[in-house]
Order: structure tokens, then C-alpha cells, then sequence
């Protein structure tokens, strides 16, 4: 009796297969890590706290990493550096003004990513007008509560943060990509709620919110940068 033959398994296969894997298990941890930390983890001892608290982030930057092509674009590399110093303001966010900082350089690399894929559309365009009308409000609104409760020093760093970020979504806009979109304006509003309940007022499960709107952000803007998330047929770089 004839043995019979079977096709052989390519490498373009083998890695296709891992990579759908991937893409299925790797989503699946980074949403079980981040609920469990943000709902399971008491706040002591801190170490373990801030372990669970980059757990997520690590996968995102796996997850990121896993959808890359082989020869990755310039826009690609300069979003997994973002990716980098956000969990690195993730770590030192405790001293306020370097998890700050770290937060505003990984969103100057995310801004030069988006602006590397950059699809001119005058509506794309305009949405300046609303990110630039949200930054003078909330710019205007922290300054006040910082000048009150005598915070001045912060009040430069917080500035050219609300700035950054809000270029940052502009630019995110700009790609016509709706993992990108939808990510930056989850980010902005991670960062509304953190500061508001830091400097202004209290806000309600801030925690949740913050945690909740920040993993799935750092989420989607991993996922975007696959490419292939445009709003119209191609994809969304050039």
C-alpha cells in the first residue's frame, strides 16, 4: 500500500501559523493581566504592584512585535520605541516629573510614527480646531489648580505634556487609521482623567478608569502598527 505523501510545511507557513497564535493568545493575557491588576492587586507591597502593573505592557510590546513584517518601515520602529518609554513612564510615574517626561518623549516618537503615515484629508485637518480647544481647556484648568495649590513648578511640564499628547492624537488622525485614532483618544483620555484627579478634583474609580482606558490605548495603537488598519482601501502608510 502506497504511504501517502504529505505536503510539506513551508517557513512562510510555519510563521503565519505562530503568528495567528499569537494574535489570538497574546490579547486574550494582555486583557486578563490588566484586570487582574487593575482589580486584584492590593496597593502593597509596591513592588508587586508595579510588577503587575507592566505585565500588560509587555505583552503589548510582544503583541506589537509579533504583527511586524520581517523588514520593518521607520514609522514602525519609532511606534515600538513609544511603546518602550510609556511602560518606562509606567515604572516612575511615582516621581511625577520623570514618569512625565518619559510619558512625553514616547509620545513624541508615536507623533513621528503617525506622521509618517500621514494621508492628507482637509477633515483630518481640522480636527485640530476640537484637540486644540481641549488642550486650552484642560491647559487652562490644571494651571489654575497647580497656581493654587502652589505646584508652579509643574506647571511648564504640564503644559507642553497637554500640547504633545494633543498633536499626538491630531497626528494619529492624520493616518486614517482607526486602531490609531481610536488608541491616541483613549490616551488622552487615560491622561484627562489622571491629571483632573491629581491636581483638580477627585473623580470617581479614577483607578479603573485611568488603567481601563490606558491598556486599551497602548493596546490598539500596538495593534495599528501592523499597518493594516486604514479607513479607506489601503492601508494606513504610504
Amino acid at each position: 500500500m502506497p504511504t501517502p505523501k504529505l505536503d510539506p510545511v513551508s517557513p512562510a507557513d510555519s510563521r503565519s501559523a505562530s503568528r495567528t497564535g499569537a494574535g489570538l493568545a497574546l490579547p486574550l493575557l494582555i486583557a486578563l493581566t490588566g484586570l487582574v491588576y487593575i482589580f486584584a492587586i492590593p496597593s502593597e507591597p509596591e513592588a508587586v504592584k508595579l510588577t503587575f502593573k507592566l505585565i500588560p505592557m509587555a505583552l503589548i510590546f510582544a503583541y506589537a512585535w509579533s504583527r511586524l513584517p520581517a523588514e520593518r518601515r521607520p514609522w514602525q520602529t519609532l511606534g515600538l520605541i513609544g511603546l518602550v518609554f510609556c511602560a518606562v513612564g509606567d515604572g516612575t510615574l511615582r516621581w511625577f516629573t520623570v514618569g512625565l517626561t518619559a510619558f512625553l518623549i514616547g509620545h513624541l516618537f508615536y507623533l513621528s510614527s503617525f506622521l509618517l503615515r500621514m494621508r492628507f484629508s482637509a477633515l483630518r485637518i481640522a480636527a485640530l480646531a476640537p484637540l486644540a480647544a481641549y488642550g486650552i481647556f484642560m491647559g487652562s484648568r490644571l494651571v489654575e489648580a497647580l497656581r493654587d495649590s502652589g505646584q508652579n513648578g509643574l506647571i511648564a511640564p504640564v503644559i507642553a505634556y497637554v500640547a504633545v499628547i494633543s498633536l499626538m492624537a491630531w497626528s494619529a488622525i492624520q493616518t486614517g487609521d482607526r486602531r490609531a485614532i481610536a488608541g491616541s483618544l483613549l490616551f488622552v483620555a487615560s491622561d484627562s482623567v489622571l491629571s483632573w484627579n491629581l491636581f483638580v478634583a477627585d473623580v470617581p474609580f479614577s483607578h479603573a478608569l485611568i488603567m481601563l482606558t490606558y491598556y486599551g490605548a497602548q493596546f490598539l495603537i500596538a495593534g495599528s502598527l501592523s499597518g493594516r488598519g486604514g479607513l479607506g482601501s489601503r492601508t494606513g502608510h504610504r
